[in-house]
């Protein structure tokens, strides 16, 4: 009997993903363990082993093909014996409830990701029915992009795989202004009339207005999720924000013996990542996750560190980075951060995490303050270390002083609990051997 080959969902959350490229071919004799393709989610580029042998049937998806649903059947394995005509009796349809996929192996998350609820996803809408009754086949991308643009469907010509709409149709239907649905009621148009009174065009509208000249870059998946979850979360989550100046010349004339004397180079955010989970360790409270069903209090300080990429904000964690030196922490992050940029990063590499950094010191940043990461309770800014002038002894003098902004979540975090957490940060920060003990 052919085995369907399903999309696999290679994290907890994922509900679609991007079949980037087959790695094999129509015919290929394929064993167990054989990569057959690269799958691109909202954070990584994925390969997908095959755990069957045979030989590949039909592929039914091909390249490229955005929005494809967890469970869709991309391709058809024959078993030993078998040829194209055992494919006839082959359902090709996507389960309608089907288990998780395998991905590449079975990946056991990290205790933060167990223990953290998982971000909420907003189910897709139903699949649109056209006029005649007939059913239009979308992807769920195209779905959430046709109803954000009140775009009927049923106008729409799909180009995906058996007719299919996928990203690409939407956007060109935008662009060529087919598919707007037809007008609604005056009592359903009332609230959208109303909206856009008080919020005026967005961008795109009022550059097309103004005969304003740009280029449109789509959204990747990865910038989709970040703007919905940033969004989400200063809308939901009650931030307030505690700074402190941290007096430096010691780390650094510390940090510059370590560097001379070990082959491994120590940076100051390998600093940084330490003093943040060793204060966590001193002051567990701040270490904690709100929930509907109550507070969730860590055992580990999973340090999740913001990394710049092409496709945006990725936060890749040094997990119970409270129990590692800082030769230990500066191999993982250098790792962490390379396979980052890449997009080789695997899903319980970077979700989960207890506690979160961003560092925009090296790009001159004196302070900031930064989003927390549902549904962790804290994040802490890093501006840039400077030279300013400070009060030692009732004189003046010159330090090198870092200003840091911890963001805290005020519905698990009080005031005095990221007042004791910061004042144990800077203590560790201005007297560095105190993170060898």
């Amino acid at each position: 009997m052919p085995i369907n080959i399903l999309m696999p969902a290679l994290s907890p959350t994922m509900t679609e993903g991007t079949l980037a490229r087959w790695l094999v071919k129509e015919g290929d004799t394929v064993n167990s363990g054989d990569i057959l393709a690269e799958i691109e989610t909202d954070k990584a580029t994925m390969e997908v082993e095959t755990i069957d042998e045979g030989t590949i049937g039909k592929i039914l998806i091909p390249d490229g093909s955005e929005g494809v649903p967890v469970n869709q059947v991309i391709a058809i394995l024959l078993e030993e014996g078998e040829d194209a005509s055992a494919m006839d009796s082959v359902d090709n349809a996507a389960p309608t409830a089907a288990p998780q996929a395998n991905p590449v192996k079975e990946e056991v998350p990290s205790p933060a990701a167990v223990s953290a609820p998982a971000p909420q996803v907003t189910p897709a809408p139903a699949a649109p029915v056209a006029a005649s009754g007939g059913r239009v086949f979308a992807s769920p991308l195209a779905r959430r992009m046709a109803a954000q643009e009140s775009l009927d469907l049923s106008a729409v010509k799909g180009t995906g795989p058996h007719g299919r709409i996928v990203k690409a149709d939407i956007l060109t239907a935008l662009e060529q202004g087919t598919g707007k649905a037809v007008a609604a009621s005056p009592s359903a148009q009332a609230p959208k009339a109303a909206a856009s009174t008080t919020s005026g065009p967005n961008a795109r509208e009022l550059a097309d207005l103004l005969g304003m000249e740009y280029e449109l870059e789509p959204l990747t998946s990865m910038r989709r999720v970040i703007a919905n979850r940033l969004s989400e979360s200063k809308q939901t989550v009650p931030h307030f924000y505690l700074s402190v100046d941290c007096e430096m010349d010691k780390l650094l004339a510390f940090r510059k013996e370590l560097n001379a004397s070990g082959d491994v180079k120590i940076s100051v955010n390998d600093f940084v990542i330490r003093a943040a989970a060793l204060a966590l360790k001193k002051v567990p409270a701040a270490n904690a996750s709100y929930s509907e069903e109550g507070i969730l209090s860590y055992k580990n300080a999973d340090i999740s560190v913001a990394v710049a990429t092409p496709s945006g904000l990725i936060t890749p964690i040094i997990k119970a980075a409270e129990g590692k030196g800082l030769g230990i922490i500066s191999s993982e992050m250098k790792d962490l951060a390379g396979r980052a940029r890449d997009g080789k990063l695997k899903p319980e590499e970077y979700q989960g995490g207890t506690f979160s950094i961003s560092n925009l010191g090296m790009f001159g940043i004196k302070d900031f303050s930064a989003i927390i990461n549902p549904p962790q309770g804290c994040i802490l800014a890093v501006g840039a270390g400077e030279q300013r002038p400070v009060v030692k002894d009732g004189a003046l003098a010159i330090a090198t002083v870092m200003t840091c902004t911890l963001s805290v979540d005020h519905r698990v975090v009080d005031g005095a609990v990221g007042a004791e957490y910061m004042a144990a940060f800077k203590a560790l920060i201005q007297e560095p051997l105190s993170m060898l003990l």
